[in-house]
């Protein structure tokens, strides 16, 4: 019997923007059993630019886990994801007249006990060990490199007047973009995973969200960080969108032992 099972979930909330820009999605993949997919995008380009970036990224993503087989090589795949998208988004801006843009991260979960994930722009990555917060993607934006050079602390990051200013994303005419990967081996139950965008993670501390996911199932942690967030977003709240994973122990299994009657034999 498998030593975890994996319940996961998504949620949004437009917050105070006209229009919901961020997309989220879970994918299995119908060609390597035991392997699962959770990914956000956080759309920028204003009127419905964004949100085309974005949902270019799922349909992307969806596209390359379903042609995806056990043997292939993860971070290839991700990257693949990442490149595709970068070079549909930059070339549907061109003929649209718009400069959409879109955020990256995604979490593979394998048969293996590994998790892998990637990421490019400000959309981050959490991984707990049940409530203990144990790391977190980097953000790629202007303000993350104040903070690594000492200029800046993170929490002077947050209200910073340039905290909006990436330095990677996908759909740029000037730049590819650069892919940061993680992974960890070994994954029990008790482990867990959150993927956001920054409409959610403002308005947090680490020891928050763990505690939260620990404590809760994915859709009462995601109706529970919903609420906290747009309190504290105080009518000013982004586009707020993530999905949790979290391993849990399998229920024990009932024996469903059935007695009958023996025919006589004639």
């Amino acid at each position: 019997m498998s030593q975890y099972k994996i319940e996961a979930g998504t949620a949004q909330h437009i917050g105070d923007r006209k229009e919901q820009q961020d997309r989220a999605a879970l994918f299995a993949a119908p060609h390597a059993p035991g392997y699962m997919m959770a990914i956000v995008a956080d759309g920028m380009g204003g009127k419905s630019g964004g949100a085309m970036a974005a949902e270019q990224v799922i349909r992307t993503a969806k596209m390359l886990f379903d042609e995806f087989y056990p043997g292939n090589d993860v971070k290839s795949l991700l990257e693949t994801i990442v490149n595709e998208s970068h070079t549909v988004i930059k070339l549907a801006g061109i003929s649209a007249e718009k400069e959409p843009h879109s955020t990256f991260v995604a979490l593979v979960i394998t048969p293996h006990k590994e998790a892998i994930w990637a990421y490019a722009g400000d959309s981050r990555l959490y991984r707990f060990s049940g409530p203990n917060f144990i790391e977190k993607t980097k953000d790629h934006s202007y303000v993350e490199k104040l903070v690594d050079e000492g200029k800046i602390t993170a929490e002077e990051a947050k209200t910073h007047r340039m905290s909006n200013i990436l330095v990677n994303v996908l759909g740029s005419s000037s730049a590819a973009p650069y892919i940061s990967f993680g992974s960890h081996s070994g994954l029990k139950a008790t482990d867990s995973f959150l993927l956001c965008s920054d409409g959610l993670w403002h308005y947090f501390s680490d020891a928050e969200i763990s505690a939260a996911v620990a404590a809760n199932t994915p859709r009462q942690a995601s109706e529970l960080l919903i609420r906290k967030a747009r309190e504290r977003a105080n009518s000013h709240g982004d586009n707020c969108t993530f999905a949790i994973v979290k391993l849990v122990k399998p229920p024990p299994e009932q024996k469903n032992y059935v007695v009958e009657k023996m025919r006589r034999a004639i």
